[in-house]
C-alpha cells in the first residue's frame, strides 16, 4: 500500500509541474482508501430460492425455517402438493424437469415406487449416525428418514360414550352392525395414510382375504374420501369439522393435536386410538434430493438441518410426528397425548411388486 501511495503521488508531482499553474498552486494529493472498493451489492442482497416439494400436511416454525434462510443466504419455497400419494405422482411426472430441489414426506409405502422412478440422488448425510436404528430403509441414501409415525383408526370419545357403545377392538368389529357407517378412510390410491390402513388389513387377512374385508366395511356404511383432511377436518366428529362418522383413519399422535389446537385448555384429549394389534402401520417419512436439481449444496443443508436436533423437536407439536434423531426430546403435551401402537403392521416385502394391482383391486371392489 505505501508503494502505491508513492506512485501515485510521484504521478500527480510531474502531472502538476507540468501544467501553467504549477508554479503558484501546490499539488493536490487524495488519500486512498485502506479497504476494499465495493462495486456492487452484497450477496445477503439476492439470495438464492430453494423450492421443497411436500405433502400438504408439512409445517414447520417460521422462526426456525427463518434462522436456517438466514444462516444460508436463502430463500426457502415449501411447494405444497396434495397428500402423499398425490405430490409423489407429481415429482415422477416433472422429473425430467424438477419442480423443486428437495422432496420431503414419501412414506415406507411409497417409498419404492420413488425409488424405482429414478426420482432422487443419493446424499449420506452426517446426520445419519445419529438417528434412531431400524428406520433406513435405502442402503444407497436416496431417501433418508425423517420421522414416523403409527396410522390408526381414532374414535370420538364423546359419541361412545353418549351411544353407550363399546369402543372396537379388533378389524373384525368394525363389520359389526353397529358400526354401520361410523368409519371414513382415505383412498389409498391418492393418500398415504389411506394406503397405509390396506397395508394393515393386507397382513392381517392376506391376498386376496384383505378383498373380502373391505367388500364388508362397504356393506357396512364404510366412507372413503381422497384425502386425510377432507376425511379428519370434514367428515370425523372428534375433529373441529362435527362431521357425520366418529371414527377416521388417522394418527395415534391426533389426539395430542386435538389438545394443543384446543380453543380452550384441556384436560384430556377428546379423541383416542385404536391401537390393537393388527390395527395400526408404522409410517416412515423421508427426505431426497431430487435429480437434476441446481442447488446441490443447499439441498443438501436443508436435509442437514431436517435431521438435526432443533428440527426434530419442532416437528411433534408442528406435524404430530415423533423425531428420529436419538438426541431429540419430545415436548411434554406430545409424550402425554400422542400414542404408539404395540404391534403395528410392517410394510409387506412384496409390496414394490404388489402395490399397484392392490391399489387397483381395492379400487374395483370398494369404488367401483
Amino acid at each position: 500500500m505505501k508503494r502505491l501511495f508513492s506512485t501515485l503521488l510521484l504521478v500527480t508531482v510531474l502531472l502538476t509541474a507540468c501544467s501553467p499553474a504549477a508554479a503558484t498552486e501546490p499539488p493536490v494529493v487524495l488519500p486512498l482508501s485502506e479497504g476494499p472498493v465495493v462495486t456492487s451489492a452484497p450477496d445477503s442482497a439476492n439470495p438464492r430460492t430453494l423450492t421443497v416439494m411436500t405433502h400438504d400436511s408439512f409445517s414447520a416454525s417460521e422462526g426456525l425455517v427463518a434462522e436456517f434462510e438466514q444462516a444460508n443466504n436463502v430463500k426457502i419455497t415449501f411447494l405444497k402438493s396434495g397428500d402423499t400419494g398425490a405430490a409423489l405422482n407429481k415429482a415422477i411426472l416433472s422429473k425430467d424437469a424438477p419442480l423443486a430441489d428437495v422432496f420431503y414426506g414419501v412414506d415406507n409405502a411409497f417409498l419404492s415406487r420413488a425409488l424405482d422412478a429414478g426420482i432422487f440422488e443419493s446424499y449420506a448425510s452426517p446426520q445419519l449416525s445419529n438417528l434412531l436404528p431400524g428406520f433406513d430403509l435405502d442402503p444407497k441414501n436416496r431417501a433418508l428418514p425423517v420421522d414416523y409415525g403409527d396410522v390408526c383408526i381414532n374414535y370420538s370419545k364423546a359419541f361412545f360414550a353418549k351411544n353407550d357403545l363399546p369402543v372396537p377392538a379388533s378389524l373384525d368389529d368394525l363389520l359389526k352392525p353397529e358400526y354401520n357407517g361410523l368409519l371414513v378412510v382415505e383412498n389409498p390410491a391418492t393418500s398415504s395414510p389411506g394406503l397405509a390402513f390396506l397395508l394393515a388389513t393386507i397382513q392381517q387377512y392376506g391376498d386376496p382375504g384383505y378383498l373380502d374385508y373391505w367388500k364388508a366395511l362397504k356393506a357396512n356404511g364404510l366412507v372413503v374420501v381422497d384425502s386425510w383432511e377432507t376425511a379428519y377436518y370434514t367428515n370425523f366428529s372428534g375433529s373441529s369439522g362435527n362431521g357425520p362418522q366418529p371414527m377416521v383413519v388417522s394418527y395415534a399422535s391426533s389426539p395430542a393435536a386435538e389438545v394443543v389446537f384446543a380453543p380452550s385448555p384441556l384436560d384430556d384429549a377428546p379423541t383416542a386410538s385404536i391401537l390393537a394389534p393388527g390395527t395400526c402401520f408404522r409410517q416412515i417419512e423421508f427426505v431426497g434430493i431430487l435429480a437434476g436439481t441446481q442447488n446441490r449444496d443447499l439441498a443438501e443443508k436443508f436435509i442437514d438441518f431436517m435431521l438435526d436436533i432443533p428440527f426434530q423437536e419442532d416437528m411433534p407439536l408442528n406435524m404430530f410426528v415423533y423425531p428420529l434423531n436419538a438426541s431429540a426430546k419430545l415436548p411434554e403435551s406430545f409424550a402425554k397425548y400422542a400414542a404408539t401402537a404395540t404391534a403395528p403392521a410392517a410394510v409387506p416385502e412384496s409390496l414394490a411388486a404388489n402395490r399397484e394391482a392392490w391399489i387397483q383391486a381395492w379400487t374395483d371392489a370398494v369404488l367401483h
